[in-house]
């Protein structure tokens, strides 16, 4: 690869508002900050400097520059992170340059395949009565196009004909769910496509349409590219909109999501009917962590909205619900109550605590000791979880006026179970904390120099000519490449010197956790010397500890006399030089 090249790319690509796109940062001094996306991230640790290009993660300790962020954010290769880069900023990429197969992209090919297929059934004679059915839904052209609609015909190896022609093997298709025992396993259904993160479809979900007595939906089943708790309804046709009204809608169905469109509510991803697992967490926090959750109104629903809600609350997210009527799903909310009705409820979504409180206030009898006795401590149990002191206390102030006990009462009792989770979460960073290997002040001293070549070209000379010797190897390794950096471009950044080591994964964890040191300004001169001889001092007394073992197997009177003088003269040497 053209490191000239890479560092062009590189340079033509501000960090900051690369990592924007992806993930909310806001700007602490001279870095921003935001939630890491590659651990589960409670508190924004995740540092970006535009001053250096790069990121990092104090918690976790990925760092890197935009080729590596986009790496690790899209689980792809260096090779094609530099190639959607580059695209996005118009440069051009020679030939040679060209990504690698991707090894799962003829299962995508197949399933592109089959969904143009469907797509064409539902345009042909054959799909009249589908289509009827689909404008009965209220749903036009334009959104049966846009989401890729489709039909599955009467017949029952039409797919599998069609693919098999083509060259496919069966047990490929039996493999990725297309075929069942090598006959079609979608007959006259209608197709909804299923899409990965980056908008390639990966399953389908077909809706029977004819009263057929039969389950409604047939689901593709886990493959190799499909795995249902990793993937969200509309994830990647929402990604824009979600970065731009800088909040989520999470639905339960696909048409759900679809019936939104209809109305302009583009910003809705949804669970496909299941409970939200913690890949499509950790996918939600790269988008947002502001999430609103719209599911059935009914009781399966409420219960779904308190589960998903307080996960997505433990992962630190900003939750509120927007609460359906007449045990109505979406869908049928909006068909119902039309675009105006749905808009106002965005607009007043509740927040997720005030959501709970109403769900356990429901049947609790007032007039009952033990009941409204039960529900105090319920809800102050929930209060307990807000971080914010003025919401605790209005929610406290509202607590009071809704059961007629004293406020101070309540306050007593909530700030005992303060004190209470405040001592259990000491206990558990306790117990959760690593230790972690310390370095001692030689180790330091080789981390800040190299930290500071990596500044500075000055820096980079004045090791250069001190002739310094580096005993650890990942850090020799590390000067070494640097200088070779700077003698070969003529200048030294920390970025492109990251992209430079890229292939060398040996010196990937030392270099993430130098440059995690974020030191202050380079120091003068004499600073610098100061830690040169730190580490010249450190190879004598590994030279004179050598010296040491040797002169204790020699038996040579006269050799002990030679080593015991080498060892006097080093001793000598480290003593004038710290003075």
């Amino acid at each position: 690869m053209d490191q000239s090249l890479l560092n062009k790319i590189r340079e033509n690509t501000d960090i900051v508002e690369f990592i924007g796109k992806y993930i909310p940062l806001t700007k602490k001094g001279k870095n921003y900050f935001g939630l890491c996306p590659f651990h589960n991230d409670n508190n924004p640790s995740l540092s970006v400097s535009r001053e250096k290009q790069i990121y990092k993660c104090f918690v976790c300790g990925e760092a890197g520059n935009v080729f590596n962020f986009l790496m690790k954010y899209e689980n792809i290769s260096f090779k094609e992170a530099v190639r959607i880069i580059a695209n996005e900023i118009g440069i051009s990429i020679q030939d040679e340059f060209k990504t690698s197969e991707n090894k799962n992209k003829v299962f995508y090919d197949i399933y592109d395949i089959a969904s143009k297929f469907y797509q064409n059934n539902l345009l042909s004679t054959e799909g009249v009565k589908a289509r009827e059915y689909l404008t009965n839904r209220h749903l036009d052209m334009n959104i049966i196009k846009e989401f890729q609609i489709g039909l599955a015909l009467n017949k029952r190896d039409n797919l599998t004909k069609m693919l098999v022609k083509k060259g496919y093997d069966l047990h490929i298709l039996n493999d990725l769910g297309l075929t069942t025992n090598n006959y079609d396993t979608y007959i006259n259904r209608i197709i909804f496509p299923l899409f990965d993160t980056k908008g390639l479809v990966n399953g389908f979900s077909g809706r029977i349409y004819n009263g057929e007595k039969t389950n409604k939906y047939l689901n593709s089943k886990e493959t190799v590219i499909f795995k249902k708790g990793e993937n969200l309804f509309n994830y990647s046709r929402a990604k824009e909109e979600v970065r731009r009204d800088k909040f989520v809608i999470i639905m339960e169905g696909f048409m759900a999501v679809i019936r939104a469109y209809t109305i302009g509510v583009k910003n809705c991803i949804a669970t496909m009917g299941t409970a939200l697992t913690t890949n499509q967490i950790s996918l939600i926090k790269k988008l947002t962590t502001n999430v609103y959750l719209c599911l059935d109104g009914d009781t399966a629903g409420q219960t779904a909205t308190l589960n998903n809600g307080k996960m997505l609350v433990d992962a630190n997210l900003n939750v509120k619900v927007i609460p359906l009527s007449d045990n109505l799903d979406p869908d049928d909310f909006i068909l119902k109550y039309g675009k105006d009705r749905f808009y106002s409820l965005i607009n007043s979504a509740i927040n997720y605590n005030d959501f709970r409180i109403q769900v356990l206030k429901k049947g609790v009898n007032f007039k009952s000791s033990t009941e409204l006795s039960n529900y105090i401590n319920l809800v102050l149990k929930e209060i307990s979880t807000v971080k914010d002191e003025i919401k605790r206390e209005i929610m406290l102030k509202n607590l009071a006026n809704e059961t007629n006990v004293w406020y101070n009462t309540l306050e007593k009792k909530l700030n005992e179970l303060l004190a209470s989770q405040e001592t259990k979460l000491k206990e558990q960073e306790i117990q959760v904390i690593p230790k972690k290997n310390k370095k001692n002040k030689y180790e330091k001293a080789m981390q800040v120099l190299i930290y500071y070549m990596l500044l500075s070209r000055d820096v980079i000379n004045l090791v250069v000519n001190s002739h310094v010797y580096f005993p650890i190897d990942v850090y020799r390794i590390l000067a070494r490449e640097i200088e070779y950096f700077y003698e070969k471009y003529g200048y030294i950044n920390i970025a492109d010197f990251k992209t430079y080591i890229e292939n060398n994964e040996a010196l990937h964890e030392a270099f993430n956790e130098i440059i995690g040191l974020d030191l202050d300004s380079i120091p003068d001169d004499a600073i610098i010397l100061d830690y040169l001889m730190v580490i010249k001092n450190y190879n004598k007394a590994l030279e004179i500890k050598r010296l040491e073992n040797l002169i204790m197997n020699e038996v040579d009177p006269l050799e002990q006399a030679k080593i015991s003088n080498q060892i006097m003269k080093l001793k000598m040497e480290s003593e004038n030089n710290g003075k």
